[in-house]
């Protein structure tokens, strides 16, 4: 009897896994941030990347994706793992604001994320899950980890702290012997493209060996170099093809590995890129009326600017200090036009209705071509070139760019404008998740019926 019982269970646990995969659309997401992703780049044909033109005609592509604020990379991340804005999943910068002066922290760690990620809803589904560099994502629920991690102790270098932190113990290891050869600062650095071959080659092999259900990916070519040179700098088109090349690796090993039917590509962003000329540093506004002192820890402070990307958020060491905040804001209102035309003040009322940081009392977002800078000297206004982000995403060339091809997705259409909050809520429907994304919505259009 027990026997025929036992029988009548596994039967039935089949049959769900069946029903279930019958219900996902996709069994396997691979999820490729491209830091500073512009949608031209698989717009225009003096852009090299073909394998991401072959996805946006053969695919989904849409023509912005609005970000969240600021538009750095950071909280920008963990909305596209979320599906919600930073002020609902708490990672709001790239460094969190200390109170007794910055470290060089930033927001490694996933358990300081507040809500529920794609990786939570895969586990809790028995699925399995890979990441590579993603940021937040160190001790996620992540069966295949190696995130995106460095310490405060600059001699211990920048590969040792992902071997500490990766999920199982060994892999990057295995990669190494597999694939990789010795991963070190000369064979996996941001300042060279072989980091982008040695990103493709790993999620290729991880790919490939364990055929995880969701896959996400960080690829960082295309920031640095527009940060270095702009948008249209050399180098850029040079790592957008690193970028394409990297797509192309994990590409054909869904091909080898007899899954690439099953499989679907999403390729979006975290922002897009504005070419500046110069910065402004608020805080010597501050400094100038005593409310901080230009010391690395501030100081004896009641007011400071937070300065992530172009924008700066002003923090109050007294929250309920209006005296200190009717002073910041006389002190801007005193400015002389030629600085106040570079900025506008993004009160509390709007920074709460885009889910941005709620301690933040005000900020101040540039005008394009214009950066806050976080310097407590100098001038007022200094020069500046190259490229930045962080501005408030209400304008075209700040937005980031996405593009959808494969198992469950529509083909050959165009979206005008989605935001970033609406990617998690298509990988939860194409792997039949039980996920709620909180501020996200199911973009119509993006999948086949």
């Amino acid at each position: 009897m027990k026997k025929i019982h036992l029988i009548i269970v596994i039967s039935f646990l089949t049959l769900q896994c069946i029903i279930g995969q019958e219900k996902a659309k996709s069994e396997h997401v691979i999820l490729i941030s491209v830091d500073g992703f512009r949608p031209n780049f698989y717009q225009e044909m003096k852009w090299p990347a073909p394998n991401l033109k072959m996805m946006a005609k053969k695919g989904v592509s849409s023509d912005g994706v609005r970000g969240i604020y600021p538009s750095v990379t950071y909280p920008s991340h963990t909305t596209l793992i979320t599906g919600a804005f930073p002020a609902t999943h708490g990672i709001y910068y790239n460094s969190p604001f200390e109170d007794k002066g910055q470290t060089g922290r930033w927001y490694w760690e996933s358990n300081l994320i507040q809500t529920e990620t794609l990786w939570d809803a895969v586990r809790k589904s028995n699925k399995k899950s890979a990441s590579l560099i993603w940021p937040v994502s160190v001790g996620a629920a992540v069966d295949y980890n190696i995130p995106e991690v460095w310490t405060l102790d600059k001699s211990y270098g920048r590969i040792q702290p992902m071997r500490d932190n990766q999920t199982p113990k060994g892999l990057l290891e295995e990669m190494e012997t597999e694939v990789l050869g010795k991963v070190n600062l000369k064979t996996f650095n941001g300042d060279y493209l072989n980091r982008e071959d040695r990103t493709g080659e790993m999620a290729a092999y991880i790919l490939g060996k364990y055929k995880p259900n969701l896959m996400t990916i960080h690829l960082i070519a295309t920031d640095h170099f527009q940060h270095e040179q702009g948008r249209n700098g050399e180098k850029v088109h040079t790592a957008i093809a690193a970028v394409d090349r990297a797509i192309g690796k994990i590409l054909e090993a869904a091909e080898q590995a007899n899954i690439l039917e099953k499989t679907t590509f999403i390729i979006t962003g975290d922002h897009g890129f504005v070419d500046i000329h110069s910065a402004i540093n608020p805080n010597i506004w501050l400094i100038e009326e005593s409310l901080m002192e230009a010391k690395e820890n501030r100081g004896n402070w009641k007011a400071a600017f937070h300065t992530q990307g172009a924008s700066a958020f002003l923090h109050l060491k007294d929250k309920n200090d209006k005296k200190t905040l009717a002073k910041v804001r006389e002190k801007l209102e005193s400015l002389p036009n030629s600085i106040k035309k570079l900025f506008r003040i993004v009160e509390k009322e709007e920074l709460i209705n885009i889910g941005a940081d709620p301690n933040a009392f005000l900020a101040l977002n540039p005008v394009p071509g214009v950066a806050m800078s976080g310097s407590n000297s100098g001038k007022i206004l200094s020069k500046r070139n190259g490229g930045t982000h962080g501005y408030f995403p209400d304008f075209h060339q700040i937005e980031t760019g996405f593009v959808a091809w494969g198992a469950g997705i529509s083909n050959g259409k165009i979206i005008s404008k989605m935001g970033l909050e609406d990617v998690a809520p298509i990988i939860a429907k194409l792997l039949d998740l039980e996920f709620n994304a909180v501020d996200g919505i199911l973009y119509p259009g993006i999948l086949k019926d």
